[in-house]
């Protein structure tokens, strides 16, 4: 199946209230974002908090987020879990609810024992098994895993799996896997703090924390690029960099839903054992949207 995953995807937080999740913010949020030129979004990712969600959990918020995203827009889901068949049977429900493609994690809690030839087999039972089309997800500082470039390079030959999120922050890898891949596979950036690099070298999407808190500036860039307008790419680059990393590697989930509230959507508290920030870091968080230009 056919799906350009060109352009700039959130991977949207999930929002709870008293511990408890919030559907109907999640519409909120989600009517303000439909407005801002994203392509469309991630919903049960790194940053939706999905190892702290149930299966229940994860399916409303999928039937929630697909009646609240246009037709026109694209919906990820991520759906992988430590075992295969789990994995399968999670996929076909998130996809029977209209989930346009799955986002794959690799399994990592026996990270030891999965030689590349059990992560191949792992991924090609899943696109063998999914109505809908697979995108990988390389996350290696939250699973000790790096899927390696021949790895993927291999798995890009299956119909069924279209593309990969890497948020290695490897430019170079990316580089190398675009020599690798087929021209078809979607090679996605997954760290803000390539993704001019990435763009400059021909890539043509990317799941961004960022793009949750700063969608307008993020698709800016993107078609700044597609422009070749690259003093316009570079500014707004420099722009979003202080707030990239304070979203992301500095203070995580928690800062990015503290950043929200302020930007006037609904962040709320993380899901336990997560914790909120505390006001000395909502501070900081606030001074740097406002020095960025994008909180008055």
């Amino acid at each position: 199946m056919k799906l350009d995953l060109q352009g700039i995807f959130p991977p949207i937080p999930t929002p709870f209230e008293n511990g408890h999740c919030a559907p109907r913010r999640l519409e909120e949020n989600l009517a303000k974002w439909n407005d801002t030129g994203l392509s469309g979004y991630v919903i049960l990712g790194s940053n939706g908090e999905a190892p702290l969600l149930s299966e229940a959990e994860k399916l409303e918020l999928v039937r929630v987020a697909r009646q609240a995203v246009p037709a026109g827009k694209i919906l990820l889901a991520g759906s992988g879990l430590e075992a295969t068949e789990a994995t399968a049977v999670l996929t076909y429900r998130l996809a029977d609810l209209g989930a346009d493609a799955a986002l794959i994690v690799p399994p990592s809690y026996y990270r030891d024992l999965l030689a590349p030839e059990a992560l191949r087999r792992h991924f090609e039972t899943l696109a063998e098994a999914s109505p809908i089309p697979l995108v990988l997800y390389n996350v290696p500082k939250a699973t000790g895993l790096n899927l390696a470039v021949d790895l993927v390079a291999a798995l890009a030959q299956h119909p069924n799996i279209i593309g990969m999120k890497d948020s290695s922050g490897n430019l170079g890898q990316l580089v190398e896997l675009r020599e690798k891949v087929p021209s078809h596979f979607q090679l996605l950036i997954g760290t803000d703090a390539v993704l001019l690099g990435g763009l400059a070298h021909g890539l043509r999407g990317a799941i961004l924390a960022l793009a949750n808190v700063a969608p307008r500036a993020c698709v800016e860039l993107f078609n700044a690029v597609e422009d070749e307008k690259w003093d316009v790419a570079q500014a707004l680059a420099n722009r979003m960099a202080p707030v990239g990393r304070a979203v992301t590697s500095r203070f995580g989930v928690p800062g990015l839903k503290a950043a929200l509230d302020e930007l006037g959507y609904f962040g709320g508290e993380p899901r336990p054992p997560l914790l909120p920030v505390n006001e000395k870091v909502r501070d900081e968080i606030r001074l740097i949207l406002q020095q960025a230009g994008f909180l008055e």
